[in-house]
């Protein structure tokens, strides 16, 4: 049996490039016990995956040259050496960009699709809809009637955040986005308001859309973004510093922001997080969630690309912001 893999094939140097990426057909080794072998069905793109394509420390390591890369997959389990994985479970693990994968079974997670669709397990019952839960509720405490400011409003994690600061009682919500059809798009989550980031400087546009200022600002961008909101912050205001996608491809070091200083005299936090260091939180997040979700309170959209082999595009599209919510690809 014959598997297909994308593998790195070069690392990038700024924007990531088709030819980073190479489709091969790897045997599928036989099973030892205590793994499984899993039928990829979907696997999700990511922005933190760019930087896992530059040899550098971090806080995971580096994708491998020459090996398939990896990240958030659902897919049903066709053998089992394990007393824990029966065929036919449908589970959710960290071995995509491949169609199969043999993997300990410890490492994966059987899901319930009865309660919600397997792919709602890479969106607001996964990896984005934990991020944006952490953000809010432990890494910038929201509190009710306070005004939330998210950046990448329309993407996976930033269009829950703002849903979510809304159902915990967030006075004003604030989003901004790429696009005019995603500015109305972010409006159409809950948002109170949204704009788009390249009409003008986005100081300007979070002043008019939060004249009297925010609280909370969750951070997906980086850059202009961050520097617009220390300015709007008031005094004791957090950030939850979430992701700096603006920067994710530059090959030059990019500027801290100019205000900085400000958050010496406003008395800010500003806080970075990954997700992976709050899996205490998962129990309180999962109940919550799914509630909303079997309320039909949150919306979740998905982007989806057809195809293992279009998997580098749909990375590459989401580096582009080409997605409305979670981009994923049908394997």
């Amino acid at each position: 049996m014959k598997a297909r893999e994308i593998h790195l094939a070069s690392r990038p140097s700024g924007w990531p490039e088709p030819d980073n990426f190479r489709l091969v057909e790897v045997p599928v080794p036989a099973l030892e016990p205590g793994q499984v072998l899993v039928r990829n069905e979907v696997m999700s793109v990511d922005p933190y995956m760019r930087g896992r394509m530059n040899d550098v420390k971090s806080y995971v390591p580096p994708f491998q040259l020459d090996a398939p890369l990896d990240g958030a997959a659902v897919g049903e389990v066709i053998a089992s050496e394990s007393p824990d994985r029966a065929v036919g479970d449908v589970v959710v693990h960290n071995s995509g960009w491949r169609d199969l994968a043999v993997l300990p079974a410890a490492r994966t997670r059987v899901l319930d699709t009865k309660a919600a669709p397997a792919t709602a397990y890479l969106g607001p019952l996964g990896g984005p809809g934990l991020t944006a839960y952490v953000g809010l509720v432990e890494i910038a405490p929201m509190k009710e009637g306070e005004t939330v400011f998210v950046s990448g409003a329309a993407g996976a994690v930033g269009s829950l955040a703002g849903q979510i600061a809304k159902l915990r009682g967030a006075a004003r919500v604030v989003g901004s986005a790429g696009s005019p059809s995603k500015v109305e798009y972010v409006r159409g989550l809950g948002f109170d308001a949204a704009f788009d980031y390249h009409d003008s400087p986005v100081r300007e546009r979070l002043r008019e859309a939060a004249p009297d200022g925010i609280d909370v600002y969750f951070d997906n961008v980086g850059g202009e973004h961050l520097e617009a909101a220390i300015s709007a912050l008031h005094t004791h205001g957090r950030v939850a510093l979430c992701g700096a996608i603006a920067q994710y491809n530059a090959t030059e070091p990019t500027p801290a922001p100019r205000n900085l200083a400000l958050a010496i005299g406003k008395q800010l936090t500003l806080r970075g997080f990954i997700v992976t260091s709050y899996g205490h939180l998962a129990p309180a997040f999962y109940a919550e969630m799914a509630q909303w979700l079997r309320e039909g309170r949150i919306r979740y959209d998905e982007t989806i690309v057809d195809g293992l082999e279009n998997a580098p595009d749909a990375f590459l599209g989401l580096l582009r912001g080409t997605n409305l919510g979670k981009m994923l690809v049908r394997v």
